[in-house]
């Protein structure tokens, strides 16, 4: 009985044997792929983390290459490069590359971007049939997109942004059956989209932006699956898609869309984000959709949309950007879109309005335009009633075609006026006539405030200090009051007689600083006025006695808590830390921070080098940021101050209004990532790793994203509020400025993130 029992031993251990020897084998195998694929690449760097080893398998992600295996098969691939930056060699061939790569035919997600690759995708990708997820984005792909793709019958996600293909939407894609996610953007795309994409009963994202595409939309309507629909700056037109209502996001911004917007589109009850601006819809603006239950997002500016507001119309308290600027609007605005709700930005100029903050036009220019829109065709009347059709037809033919000659004129003009702009337009109003400071009126003329800066309504009135008052708030300038000296200058803690603390910057001028420099800096600075920034009270001059020169300055803020959101998240506060929702709620907080200073005051103020730890929160977890860029505070011209004249200081400000708002959104993205793993990110390094490690995760399930984040709130963030987080954390992150989401998109996203948390934790409290 012992023998036989022997001999199976012998033979399992045979089998174990023979299968270390070929996963060896298959390892070592993988590893000369992946060599040659660093040869190709002409990279260096790629795989000197493999340390002369063919585990790799177990290497840990870095900045350019992740690698993801199971059963020593390599299923995961993600090469991130620096926009080609070291180019690729003279001799790269894309035929040659894709070759080697599909000896890895395991494959289930393949990540090549930014890392300069060119010429046609070669069909040899369709050896890769394991593939789910092909991102091939921030490259220089050229040709038609080739149609072996449509072999990939696993394939989920196909993103292929900001390359330049040509050609038309391939029509096989109906074919893919299981595709999911469907993003072309910022291609060289043409022609109409093919019917067979309303076949794609899985898609749940399909964005075309920035290409050539024209005509009409396919219907859409059968895709119940479509949470967002992108086709923003294309020609499409001139009827709006027939589309599912379960529709989450529609962008439609800069198209060639006309006539009227269909009713159907107030009973869109999930919709979240609704921007048809920059098009040319005519007749009425239905009212309802400022209170759909989900709208958290409206922009219908650059259209011809008529209608007459009241203020008893009512509207989702959840809305936070409301765009209805250049349209022919007359009545009022409504009362709930005047109200300061959670820094709701609310933009309406340019229509016929009885709210005049903002500029409007005189009332009989909205009923004259509306009439010409309506009446023009159908002027000219008939007389012979025996040439009636033939004249009918003649008209509605030259009408049609003049239509036809000036919409594709004003097209070419607007894409070209557009297709280079940011994403969301200039929310900024132009300060007019401005001199002196008068704090008083700057904060309560409405002329020269946005409505976001009543936030800070609830302050202390910006006001004009004595230097007796500084010096009795802070004994003096005693050294017991002295906080600390930076490169701005020193600060005190003071205490004035009412009561309030407030922090004081007291800056030494030199004679090159003039005062009408100052002038201009001070009228910034006292608008500086939010519920989540530590806000500007006032300011004090001391000048010279000689030649009555401006010496120091002091500005006068709030004194807030020294409790920051990395304390909070690290320590707890109090005596426990931040829940998943409280910190959704803290990045909220910092979101509308920004917002505010990009938006809320003229000119914006970019560039404020937002850091974790300048985050602070008070007793009732209320967000105040506590370092952004004073304008008096940055850097001065080198110029004596008899060489600064008004126009060089007003065309100063005017390009400090034209920053873009991606760097503060890249910082937005590095508080969301230690939000996230809820751990101290305090280098670039430590951003690199903790973005690979989301990279990674964010496209397994549920459980390998909880295994990422903060063991801490592990356990009680739903998938939906976690992924749609990792998902705008990457966004923020990404290595082009252009592909970054705007300062608005950020708020949206966060809001959304909220909100599937909150409805998940009532729905769990009420089993």
């Amino acid at each position: 009985m012992a023998k036989p029992v022997h001999v199976s031993y012998q033979l399992l251990l045979l089998i174990f044997i023979l299968s270390v020897h070929l996963s060896s084998q298959l390892q070592f195998s993988q590893f000369q792929t992946l060599v040659k694929v660093q040869q190709l690449l002409n990279y260096p760097s790629l795989l000197s983390s493999l340390n002369n080893t063919t585990d790799f398998c177990n290497i840990e992600p870095t900045s350019s290459l992740t690698l993801v295996c199971y059963e020593d098969n390599l299923t995961q691939l993600h090469i991130t490069g620096n926009n080609g930056v070291p180019p690729l060699p003279e001799y790269f061939s894309s035929d040659t590359f894709f070759a080697t790569l599909g000896s890895l035919s395991s494959l289930k997600v393949l990540s090549l971007v930014s890392l300069g690759l060119w010429g046609q995708l070669p069909g040899s990708i369709v050896q890769l049939s394991s593939l789910e997820i092909l991102n091939l984005s921030s490259n220089h792909f050229n040709g038609s997109i080739p149609g072996q793709v449509s072999s990939l019958r696993n394939l989920q996600t196909l993103i292929l942004d900001h390359n330049n293909f040509i050609g038309r939407v391939p029509g096989w894609l109906g074919s893919l059956q299981v595709l999911s996610v469907l993003s072309l953007k910022n291609n060289s795309l043409s022609g109409f989209l093919p019917s067979s994409l309303s076949g794609l009963q899985s898609l749940r994202m399909l964005s075309l932006s920035a290409n050539h595409l024209s005509g009409e939309i396919p219907g859409l309507h059968n895709l119940s699956n479509l949470q967002v629909l992108d086709l923003q700056d294309n020609y499409f037109g001139p009827h709006f898609p027939s589309l599912h209502k379960k529709l989450v996001t529609l962008v439609l911004r800069n198209n060639g869309f006309q006539f009227g917007i269909p009713a159907e589109l107030s009973s869109y009850h999930e919709l979240q984000k609704l921007d048809i601006s920059l098009n040319g819809f005519v007749g009425p603006f239905p009212p309802s959709l400022i209170s759909l239950p989900s709208i958290t997002y409206l922009d219908i500016h650059g259209n011809k949309l008529t209608g007459l507001l009241s203020q008893n119309l009512s509207c989702n308290p959840e809305l936070a950007y409301v765009d209805l600027s250049t349209n022919l609007l007359t009545g009022d605005l409504p009362s709930c879109l005047q109200l300061n709700t959670k820094g709701r930005l609310v933009l309406y100029s340019e229509n016929c309005l009885s709210n005049e903050e903002q500029v409007q036009h005189p009332s009989n220019f909205c009923h004259n335009e509306a009439l010409a829109v309506k009446v023009l065709p159908h002027k000219q009347k008939n007389k012979n009633p025996n040439a009636k059709s033939v004249l009918a037809s003649s008209m509605v033919g030259g009408t049609v075609g003049g239509i036809a000659i000036v919409g594709v004129v004003l097209l070419v003009i607007r894409k070209v006026q557009n297709k280079n702009t940011v994403e969301k337009p200039s929310t900024r109003l132009i300060l007019e006539n401005a001199s002196t400071v008068n704090t008083v009126k700057l904060l309560s003329d409405a002329k020269y405030i946005s409505q976001t800066m009543k936030l800070g309504a609830s302050l202390p009135a910006y006001r004009s200090f004595t230097l007796e008052e500084l010096k009795e708030a802070t004994d003096n300038f005693h050294t017991s009051s002295f906080v600390c000296e930076s490169s701005h200058g020193q600060i005190y803690r003071g205490k004035l007689t009412d009561g309030t603390l407030v922090a004081i910057r007291s800056l030494k001028m030199t004679k090159r600083h003039s005062h009408l420099m100052h002038t201009h800096h001070i009228e910034l600075i006292s608008k500086l006025r939010h519920s989540h920034l530590v806000s500007a009270l006032g300011h004090c001059f001391d000048f010279s006695m000689d030649d009555s020169t401006i010496t120091t300055t002091y500005l006068i803020f709030e004194y807030a808590s020294n409790r920051t959101l990395r304390s909070c998240m690290s320590e707890g506060f109090p005596g426990q830390k931040l829940t998943w929702i409280q910190r959704i709620s803290a990045a909220i907080g910092v979101v509308k921070g920004v917002q505010f200073l990009h938006t809320g005051i003229v000119p914006g103020i970019f560039s404020n080098n937002l850091k974790v730890t300048d985050v602070l929160l008070d007793q009732n977890l209320h967000v105040k940021i506590n370092c952004y860029d004073l304008p008096l505070l940055a850097k001065t011209t080198r110029k004596g101050s008899a060489e600064i004249s008004s126009p060089a200081i007003k065309a100063s400000i005017l390009a400090r209004t034209q920053q873009d708002d991606r760097s503060d959104v890249y910082d937005i993205g590095v508080i969301l990532l230690e939000i996230i793993v809820g751990r101290p990110i305090a280098s670039q390094y430590d951003v690199v790793i903790a973005k690979d490690l989301l990279q990674v995760s964010i496209t397994m399930d549920h459980a390998a994203r909880k295994s990422v984040i903060d063991p801490a709130v592990m356990n009680e963030c739903s998938e939906e509020s976690l992924k749609t987080m990792m998902e705008l954390c990457l966004r923020c992150l990404s290595n082009e400025p252009t592909d970054r989401p705007s300062v608005e998109d950020v708020l949206w996203n966060l809001q959304f993130a909220a909100q599937v948390q909150n409805s998940t934790q009532n729905n769990q409290e009420s089993v």
